[in-house]
């Protein structure tokens, strides 16, 4: 079952989904700037908002922008906590090597998901019960099927 919930906003352009069924809301642009190429530049939204409790929503790239231009978010997903009131800003980062890409008040530049939030009850252990993954990390499950893991400074 779909559950709505509703979300205080204030001030700023108000977020919409583009597509019925869509998890992420639209997120626009508050100000004018280029963003150079490997460079990075914390971008209003204008946007304040206030989740009710048990709640969190995730700011997260938009998937145009970072297969076209490059353009994604440094600390993706960026939370916002349900106690916090300020603006939503982004941190954008320009990927593209070779081309600056130009933002426009308005211009959409990354979505928020809004989601329940489970607060966990962290219970000190001396040992961990056993998993089939047990300690592997990073690559350890390969590539491709049938691939043996890929560890760093290892030849294969």
């Amino acid at each position: 079952m779909v559950e709505n919930v509703e979300v205080l906003i204030a001030s700023g352009e108000v977020p919409v989904y583009a597509h019925p069924g869509d998890a992420g809301a639209d997120l626009h642009s508050a100000e004018s700037l280029v963003l150079e190429p490997g460079a990075r530049a914390t971008v209003g939204t204008g946007v304040s908002i206030a989740l009710p409790d048990g709640f969190v929503a995730f700011v997260v790239p938009r998937s145009g922008l970072a297969a076209k231009h490059g353009i994604t978010i440094v600390n993706s997903p960026g939370t916002v906590d349900a106690g916090y009131r300020g603006e939503i800003r982004i941190t954008l980062l320009n990927t593209d090597a070779g081309h600056p890409f130009p933002i426009e008040v308005g211009d959409r530049i990354a979505q928020l998901i809004v989601m329940p939030a489970t607060r966990a009850r962290f219970i000190p252990v001396e040992t961990l019960p056993g998993s089939h993954r047990g300690e592997a990390g990073f690559g350890s499950t390969g590539v491709a099927k049938g691939t043996a893991p890929v560890r760093e400074g290892v030849a294969p």
